[in-house]
């Protein structure tokens, strides 16, 4: 099987384009096509109006017998969207444009008429003074008349409208300077407004603030130890052995009352000596003797050792 799409197709070595057979068809015949209106029209049957741009399934074919230095010329064939009339028109190579035919009339025609009579006339008379050089000195000067006369014309009218109208321009001017200056004062009083209203607001934010630093206790005493510097916590010894201190001194005292320490020590009974039977006391053991109350009175320590030293001597003395 053969491809669909091959550009290259196979011819055998005998073939011939003449044997193939040519289609009879008609000149006149028909195409259906999809159009737009080419210009504004208006239905003869119904009135109805078919604006341009409006879309069409129209009927093409070409006229016969007619063409426009070798151009053909198509007519096309529509209906009517209200009444199925049918509305005929063609092409126009010459103008380039399209013509109606049959079945409607072309709208705004009368200004495509005029532009057209227009333009013939400005043809004649480039023909004319082409020619002609005494006939274009006469334009010249028409034209020259007719420019005055229009200049003219519109004086007349402006000075006709004027005294109609009666409008003094210095009274409007001075109208509208006024209005500018009341315009102008106004949106300085409304500044001025809100400059003082901003004002009186901060006036009376700094009041309200017054008024709570005023209700507020005194002044709070700066805290020593949240002022202290950082290295003075390392210098200081250890913060938890005071409240035990503390508690010790309360359950027992202190360690520096001596007179309390005092009571706690108790004296050993001396043994008689035979000089006390005899009744004979010597003034050194009668010293030391009456001094010992003393002595625990002053200092507990020194009592301590004061008692080591007497046992020592009687020690001695018995020995």
């Amino acid at each position: 099987m053969a491809e669909r799409k091959v550009l290259n197709k196979y011819y055998p070595p005998d073939f011939d384009p003449a044997k193939i057979p040519k289609l009879k068809l008609p000149k006149d015949r028909q195409y259906v096509v999809r159009l737009m209106a080419p210009f504004n029209m208006r239905c003869k049957k119904c009135g109805e109006y078919i604006y341009k741009g409006r879309k069409f399934n129209a009927r093409k074919e070409t006229v016969q017998n007619e063409s426009y230095l070798g151009l053909p010329i198509f007519r096309f064939y529509i209906k009517c969207p209200r009444c199925l009339a049918e509305i005929t028109f063609k092409t126009d190579p010459k103008n380039t444009d399209y013509t109606a035919e049959h079945g409607a009339t072309r709208n705004f025609q009368a200004e495509k008429l005029l532009e057209e009579e227009e333009k013939r006339m400005q043809k004649e008379r480039e023909e004319e003074e082409l020619n002609n050089p005494m006939k274009v000195l006469e334009n010249r000067i028409k034209d020259s008349k007719l420019e005055m006369e229009i200049l003219e014309n519109l004086e007349e009218l402006k000075e006709l409208n004027q005294r109609q109208a009666n409008v003094d321009f210095e009274a409007m001017l001075k109208q509208y300077k006024e209005l500018e200056e009341e315009q102008r004062r106004k949106e300085q009083e409304e500044d001025e407004q809100e400059v003082k209203a901003m004002l009186q607001q901060a006036q009376d934010r700094r009041l309200l603030v017054d008024s709570d630093s005023d209700e507020e206790p005194a002044e709070r005493r700066p805290n020593p130890a949240a002022q202290r510097k950082p290295a003075a916590v390392l210098r200081e010894g250890p913060r938890g052995k005071r409240p035990r201190t503390e508690s010790w001194e309360r359950s027992a005292g202190k360690l520096s009352s001596r007179a309390r320490l005092a009571g706690l020590v108790a004296r050993r009974k001396q043994k008689p000596r035979p000089a006390l039977d005899n009744g004979m006391e010597t003034p050194g053991t009668t010293a030391t003797t009456g001094s010992l109350p003393a002595a625990a009175a002053v200092s507990s320590l020194g009592l301590l050792g004061a008692y080591e030293d007497s046992e020592d001597s009687e020690d001695s003395a018995s020995g």
